[in-house]
């Protein structure tokens, strides 16, 4: 399939053929992996920027709290985009922005029962997704070889 993909990437390809079609594989495995999640989100109600700002705050430890800056950080995403992600989430009581009476400046965010109930089965339900995906694609060693070599790239 990637030599498929890749016909129609000769210009590309030819600029550094050893590296431009790990690039793009990379690319197409992200856009693929993303479209497999959509199904999912949309069964939950969530986007891919909220699920992403609500598992980051679930990963965050108890009370799984953070400023949005470090929120921002661990998601790629601009401040207003975040802004606008956590205004969706507040309004669905999925998070609650806090104050802190010290410096008004700092409003850290939360994840609410809600949120975290939401989060942890959409997450399961991702989880079980897309291994399925990964399976059927990869046999045990690749997963563990490509999981190695990805490792050393990030």
């Amino acid at each position: 399939m990637i030599k498929d993909r890749m016909a129609t990437h000769q210009w590309d390809s030819s600029i550094d053929p050893e590296t431009v079609p790990l690039l793009l594989a990379l690319q197409w495995a992200q856009i693929r992996s993303i479209d497999s999640m959509k199904p999912l989100l949309v069964k939950h109600g969530l986007s891919v920027a909220e699920f992403d700002v609500l598992a980051t705050l679930r990963n965050a430890p108890s009370p799984h709290e953070m400023i949005p800056k470090a929120i921002q950080d661990e998601v790629v995403i601009t401040s207003g985009g975040l802004t606008k992600v956590m205004l969706q989430l507040e309004s669905r009581e999925l998070v609650k922005r806090l104050q802190v009476e010290s410096d008004l400046r700092v409003k850290p965010v939360r994840l609410m029962p809600k949120g975290r109930k939401l989060i942890e089965r959409a997450m399961a339900e991702l989880v079980a997704a897309t291994g399925e995906w990964i399976r059927t694609s990869l046999a045990p060693e690749e997963i563990s070889r490509l999981t190695a070599l990805l490792g050393k790239l990030v």
